[in-house]
Protein backbone atom coordinates (compact mmCIF):
# COMPACT_ATOMS: atom_id res chain seq x y z
CA UNK A 1 0.00 0.00 0.00
CA UNK A 2 2.87 2.30 -0.04
CA UNK A 3 3.18 5.39 -2.72
CA UNK A 4 5.53 4.66 -4.19
CA UNK A 5 4.12 1.69 -6.27
CA UNK A 6 2.44 3.49 -9.16
CA UNK A 7 4.72 2.11 -12.10
CA UNK A 8 1.65 0.25 -13.39
CA UNK A 9 -0.13 2.79 -13.82
CA UNK A 10 -1.13 3.68 -17.25
CA UNK A 11 0.85 6.90 -18.72
CA UNK A 12 0.15 8.68 -21.80
CA UNK A 13 2.07 7.90 -24.47
CA UNK A 14 1.73 11.54 -25.74
CA UNK A 15 1.17 14.49 -23.79
CA UNK A 16 -3.04 15.27 -24.44
CA UNK A 17 -2.72 18.87 -23.96
CA UNK A 18 -0.52 21.88 -24.74
CA UNK A 19 -1.87 25.10 -23.78
CA UNK A 20 -0.80 29.03 -22.91
CA UNK A 21 -1.76 30.89 -19.74
CA UNK A 22 -4.58 33.38 -19.67
CA UNK A 23 -4.70 36.63 -19.14
CA UNK A 24 -6.65 36.05 -15.76
CA UNK A 25 -10.25 37.89 -15.76
CA UNK A 26 -10.58 37.53 -11.62
CA UNK A 27 -8.99 39.95 -9.10
CA UNK A 28 -8.66 39.42 -5.43
CA UNK A 29 -9.49 41.63 -2.47
CA UNK A 30 -8.98 42.00 0.87
CA UNK A 31 -10.50 43.37 4.13
CA UNK A 32 -9.03 43.20 7.37
CA UNK A 33 -5.65 42.04 8.90
CA UNK A 34 -4.22 39.25 7.35
CA UNK A 35 -4.05 35.74 10.79
CA UNK A 36 -6.84 37.95 12.08
CA UNK A 37 -10.52 36.29 12.49
CA UNK A 38 -11.23 39.69 10.11
CA UNK A 39 -9.55 38.70 7.34
CA UNK A 40 -11.37 38.49 4.19
CA UNK A 41 -10.78 38.34 0.86
CA UNK A 42 -13.28 38.73 -1.89
CA UNK A 43 -13.30 37.62 -5.44
CA UNK A 44 -13.60 40.00 -8.12
CA UNK A 45 -14.57 39.64 -12.15
CA UNK A 46 -13.90 41.51 -15.18
CA UNK A 47 -13.26 45.14 -15.92
CA UNK A 48 -15.87 46.75 -13.56
CA UNK A 49 -14.44 44.36 -10.50
CA UNK A 50 -17.58 42.69 -10.00
CA UNK A 51 -17.57 40.38 -7.02
CA UNK A 52 -18.45 37.10 -7.47
CA UNK A 53 -18.37 33.87 -5.21
CA UNK A 54 -15.62 31.88 -5.96
CA UNK A 55 -17.54 28.34 -4.97
CA UNK A 56 -20.46 29.16 -7.21
CA UNK A 57 -19.82 32.02 -10.27
CA UNK A 58 -16.45 30.88 -10.94
CA UNK A 59 -16.90 28.38 -14.05
CA UNK A 60 -15.23 25.02 -13.49
CA UNK A 61 -13.78 24.39 -16.48
CA UNK A 62 -12.16 26.93 -18.89
CA UNK A 63 -12.42 27.37 -22.65
CA UNK A 64 -10.97 24.25 -23.10
CA UNK A 65 -12.70 21.67 -21.26
CA UNK A 66 -9.08 19.96 -19.88
CA UNK A 67 -8.23 22.68 -17.93
CA UNK A 68 -9.98 23.28 -14.89
CA UNK A 69 -9.94 26.88 -12.66
CA UNK A 70 -8.79 26.48 -9.58
CA UNK A 71 -9.26 28.94 -6.52
CA UNK A 72 -6.40 29.29 -4.44
CA UNK A 73 -6.89 29.42 -0.77
CA UNK A 74 -3.31 28.83 1.02
CA UNK A 75 0.07 29.44 -0.83
CA UNK A 76 2.95 27.09 -0.09
CA UNK A 77 4.88 27.79 2.59
CA UNK A 78 2.57 29.32 4.53
CA UNK A 79 0.84 28.48 7.54
CA UNK A 80 -2.84 30.52 7.84
CA UNK A 81 -5.41 28.03 7.44
CA UNK A 82 -7.56 29.92 4.92
CA UNK A 83 -10.96 28.55 3.42
CA UNK A 84 -13.99 29.50 1.62
CA UNK A 85 -16.44 30.79 3.77
CA UNK A 86 -19.73 28.41 3.40
CA UNK A 87 -21.85 30.89 5.47
CA UNK A 88 -21.19 34.45 4.58
CA UNK A 89 -22.32 36.17 0.89
CA UNK A 90 -19.86 35.78 -1.50
CA UNK A 91 -18.09 32.93 0.29
CA UNK A 92 -14.89 35.16 0.91
CA UNK A 93 -11.99 33.13 1.47
CA UNK A 94 -11.81 33.78 5.61
CA UNK A 95 -9.64 32.90 8.68
CA UNK A 96 -10.46 29.54 9.88
CA UNK A 97 -11.23 29.76 13.61
CA UNK A 98 -10.31 26.73 16.67
CA UNK A 99 -13.77 25.75 16.79
CA UNK A 100 -13.34 25.64 20.99
CA UNK A 101 -11.58 28.75 21.37
CA UNK A 102 -12.62 30.63 18.41
CA UNK A 103 -8.64 31.62 17.85
CA UNK A 104 -7.17 31.99 14.37
CA UNK A 105 -6.11 28.31 13.19
CA UNK A 106 -2.12 27.97 12.17
CA UNK A 107 -0.60 24.47 10.29
CA UNK A 108 2.76 23.80 12.38
CA UNK A 109 5.45 23.34 10.53
CA UNK A 110 5.92 19.31 9.96
CA UNK A 111 9.59 18.79 9.89
CA UNK A 112 11.14 19.23 7.73
CA UNK A 113 8.00 20.75 5.82
CA UNK A 114 7.73 24.49 5.80
CA UNK A 115 3.80 25.60 6.34
CA UNK A 116 1.68 23.69 3.35
CA UNK A 117 3.64 21.81 0.67
CA UNK A 118 1.43 22.88 -2.52
CA UNK A 119 -0.42 25.76 -3.17
CA UNK A 120 -3.56 25.11 -1.43
CA UNK A 121 -6.89 25.47 -2.96
CA UNK A 122 -10.28 24.66 -4.59
CA UNK A 123 -12.36 23.78 -7.50
CA UNK A 124 -15.46 25.81 -8.07
CA UNK A 125 -18.68 24.33 -9.12
CA UNK A 126 -18.04 21.15 -6.94
CA UNK A 127 -19.09 19.79 -3.45
CA UNK A 128 -18.15 16.44 -1.70
CA UNK A 129 -22.15 15.34 -0.66
CA UNK A 130 -22.19 14.62 2.86
CA UNK A 131 -25.63 13.28 2.13
CA UNK A 132 -23.80 10.32 0.21
CA UNK A 133 -21.32 7.55 0.83
CA UNK A 134 -18.85 7.98 -1.60
CA UNK A 135 -18.46 4.94 -3.98
CA UNK A 136 -14.97 4.78 -3.92
CA UNK A 137 -14.28 5.21 -0.03
CA UNK A 138 -17.27 4.18 1.65
CA UNK A 139 -17.75 7.24 3.98
CA UNK A 140 -19.76 10.67 3.22
CA UNK A 141 -18.32 13.35 1.57
CA UNK A 142 -17.19 16.69 3.78
CA UNK A 143 -19.40 19.00 2.88
CA UNK A 144 -17.03 20.84 0.80
CA UNK A 145 -15.45 22.18 -2.90
CA UNK A 146 -13.04 19.82 -4.33
CA UNK A 147 -9.88 20.57 -2.48
CA UNK A 148 -6.53 21.19 -5.02
CA UNK A 149 -3.19 20.45 -4.65
CA UNK A 150 -1.39 22.90 -7.21
CA UNK A 151 2.22 21.44 -7.55
CA UNK A 152 4.16 23.65 -9.68
CA UNK A 153 7.25 26.18 -9.26
CA UNK A 154 5.46 29.72 -8.88
CA UNK A 155 3.96 30.43 -5.29
CA UNK A 156 0.18 31.80 -5.67
CA UNK A 157 -1.65 33.95 -3.19
CA UNK A 158 -5.28 33.84 -1.39
CA UNK A 159 -7.29 34.54 -4.14
CA UNK A 160 -5.82 33.73 -7.08
CA UNK A 161 -7.64 31.95 -9.89
CA UNK A 162 -5.44 29.52 -11.35
CA UNK A 163 -5.78 27.53 -14.86
CA UNK A 164 -4.11 24.02 -13.97
CA UNK A 165 -4.07 20.45 -15.35
CA UNK A 166 -5.43 17.94 -13.69
CA UNK A 167 -2.76 14.95 -13.20
CA UNK A 168 -4.27 12.39 -10.17
CA UNK A 169 -6.14 12.40 -7.20
CA UNK A 170 -5.80 10.76 -2.97
CA UNK A 171 -8.65 10.25 -0.68
CA UNK A 172 -8.02 11.88 2.81
CA UNK A 173 -10.47 10.01 5.65
CA UNK A 174 -10.78 13.13 7.80
CA UNK A 175 -12.97 12.30 10.64
CA UNK A 176 -14.80 9.72 8.63
CA UNK A 177 -15.44 11.75 5.90
CA UNK A 178 -14.19 11.29 2.72
CA UNK A 179 -12.02 14.72 1.62
CA UNK A 180 -10.31 14.22 -1.56
CA UNK A 181 -7.60 15.90 -2.62
CA UNK A 182 -7.12 16.53 -6.30
CA UNK A 183 -3.49 17.01 -7.66
CA UNK A 184 -2.78 19.31 -10.53
CA UNK A 185 -0.21 21.60 -12.51
CA UNK A 186 -0.49 25.57 -13.34
CA UNK A 187 -0.58 25.36 -17.13
CA UNK A 188 1.59 28.58 -17.16
CA UNK A 189 4.73 26.38 -15.02
CA UNK A 190 7.68 25.40 -17.45
CA UNK A 191 7.35 21.51 -16.24
CA UNK A 192 3.66 21.51 -17.23
CA UNK A 193 3.53 19.85 -20.18
CA UNK A 194 5.97 16.55 -19.09
CA UNK A 195 3.30 16.02 -16.18
CA UNK A 196 0.23 14.45 -17.54
CA UNK A 197 -0.35 11.44 -14.94
CA UNK A 198 0.86 10.43 -11.35
CA UNK A 199 3.38 8.07 -12.95
CA UNK A 200 4.76 11.92 -14.57
CA UNK A 201 4.54 13.26 -11.18
CA UNK A 202 7.15 10.67 -9.28
CA UNK A 203 9.49 10.71 -13.13
CA UNK A 204 9.61 14.54 -12.94
CA UNK A 205 9.01 15.69 -9.22
CA UNK A 206 10.80 12.70 -7.23
CA UNK A 207 9.32 12.06 -3.69
CA UNK A 208 6.45 14.75 -3.79
CA UNK A 209 3.48 12.28 -3.80
CA UNK A 210 5.09 10.38 -1.01
CA UNK A 211 5.68 13.63 0.95
CA UNK A 212 2.46 14.87 0.47
CA UNK A 213 1.11 11.49 1.89
CA UNK A 214 3.21 12.59 4.60
CA UNK A 215 1.90 15.53 5.48
CA UNK A 216 -1.67 15.14 4.92
CA UNK A 217 -1.43 12.22 7.36
CA UNK A 218 0.70 13.81 10.01
CA UNK A 219 -0.28 17.44 9.97
CA UNK A 220 -2.48 17.24 12.70
CA UNK A 221 -0.62 15.54 15.19
CA UNK A 222 1.09 18.86 16.69
CA UNK A 223 -2.22 19.84 17.86
CA UNK A 224 -2.55 16.45 19.89
CA UNK A 225 -4.46 14.65 17.27
CA UNK A 226 -4.24 11.32 15.68
CA UNK A 227 -2.89 10.63 11.98
CA UNK A 228 -5.03 10.84 9.06
CA UNK A 229 -5.84 7.91 7.16
CA UNK A 230 -6.01 7.29 3.47
CA UNK A 231 -8.31 4.66 0.81
CA UNK A 232 -6.35 2.83 -0.62
CA UNK A 233 -7.18 1.36 -4.63
CA UNK A 234 -6.22 -0.92 -6.82
CA UNK A 235 -3.83 -0.08 -9.65
CA UNK A 236 -4.55 -1.97 -13.20
CA UNK A 237 -1.54 -4.50 -11.95
CA UNK A 238 -3.35 -5.12 -9.14
CA UNK A 239 -1.27 -3.28 -6.35
CA UNK A 240 -2.51 -1.63 -3.77
CA UNK A 241 -2.12 2.47 -4.05
CA UNK A 242 -2.80 5.54 -2.43
CA UNK A 243 -2.55 7.23 -5.72
CA UNK A 244 -4.92 7.14 -8.37
CA UNK A 245 -4.84 8.26 -12.12
CA UNK A 246 -5.63 10.99 -13.89
CA UNK A 247 -9.00 9.53 -15.71
CA UNK A 248 -10.05 8.44 -12.24
CA UNK A 249 -9.59 12.23 -10.94
CA UNK A 250 -11.52 13.83 -13.65
CA UNK A 251 -14.16 10.86 -12.47
CA UNK A 252 -14.56 12.10 -8.97
CA UNK A 253 -14.45 15.68 -10.39
CA UNK A 254 -17.58 15.01 -12.63
CA UNK A 255 -19.02 13.25 -9.47
CA UNK A 256 -18.61 16.32 -7.23
CA UNK A 257 -19.69 18.89 -9.85
CA UNK A 258 -23.05 17.07 -10.46
CA UNK A 259 -23.22 16.99 -6.91
CA UNK A 260 -22.94 21.06 -6.75
CA UNK A 261 -25.58 21.03 -9.24
CA UNK A 262 -28.21 19.30 -7.51
CA UNK A 263 -27.26 21.84 -4.68
CA UNK A 264 -24.42 22.54 -2.52
CA UNK A 265 -26.75 22.69 0.74
CA UNK A 266 -23.81 23.73 2.85
CA UNK A 267 -22.63 26.42 0.96
CA UNK A 268 -24.86 29.87 1.04
CA UNK A 269 -25.51 31.32 -2.73
CA UNK A 270 -26.05 34.63 -2.16
CA UNK A 271 -23.73 37.05 -4.39
CA UNK A 272 -26.09 40.08 -4.08
CA UNK A 273 -25.91 43.39 -2.04
CA UNK A 274 -23.20 45.40 -0.82
CA UNK A 275 -20.01 44.39 0.73
CA UNK A 276 -19.59 47.14 4.06
CA UNK A 277 -15.77 48.87 3.14
CA UNK A 278 -14.95 46.93 -0.22
CA UNK A 279 -14.96 50.11 -1.85
CA UNK A 280 -13.38 52.18 0.39
CA UNK A 281 -10.78 49.93 2.63
CA UNK A 282 -10.01 46.80 0.35
CA UNK A 283 -6.80 46.62 -0.69
CA UNK A 284 -6.20 44.33 -3.93
CA UNK A 285 -4.56 40.80 -3.34
CA UNK A 286 -1.17 41.29 -5.79
CA UNK A 287 -0.29 38.14 -7.09
CA UNK A 288 2.96 36.84 -6.59
CA UNK A 289 6.23 36.73 -9.89
CA UNK A 290 7.54 34.05 -8.25
CA UNK A 291 11.45 33.63 -6.86
CA UNK A 292 14.08 31.19 -7.98
CA UNK A 293 14.49 30.37 -4.20
CA UNK A 294 10.75 29.87 -3.73
CA UNK A 295 10.51 26.68 -6.07
CA UNK A 296 11.37 23.14 -4.97
CA UNK A 297 14.42 21.70 -6.06
CA UNK A 298 14.34 18.18 -6.40
CA UNK A 299 16.94 15.58 -6.40
CA UNK A 300 16.77 12.51 -9.23
CA UNK A 301 16.80 9.19 -8.27
CA UNK A 302 20.26 7.55 -9.32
Amino acid sequence: MLINKISNLPRLAQPFLTVVRMNSTYTAVQLGTPGTVDHRIYVKAGAAGTPISPVHDIPLTTDTSAVYNMVVEIPRFSNAKLEMSAKLPYNPIVQDKNKKTGAPRFVRNLFPFKGYIHNYGALPQTWEDPTVIDPHTGFPGDGDPLDVCEIGGAVGTPGQVKQVKVVGCMALIDENETDWKILAIDTADPLAAEVNDVADVERVFPGLLTATHTWFRDYKKPDGKPANSFASFKTTAGEESLVQSRDFALRVIDECNQAWKRGATSYVNDSTGEIAGLATNGQTVQESEGKPYEEWFYAKNE
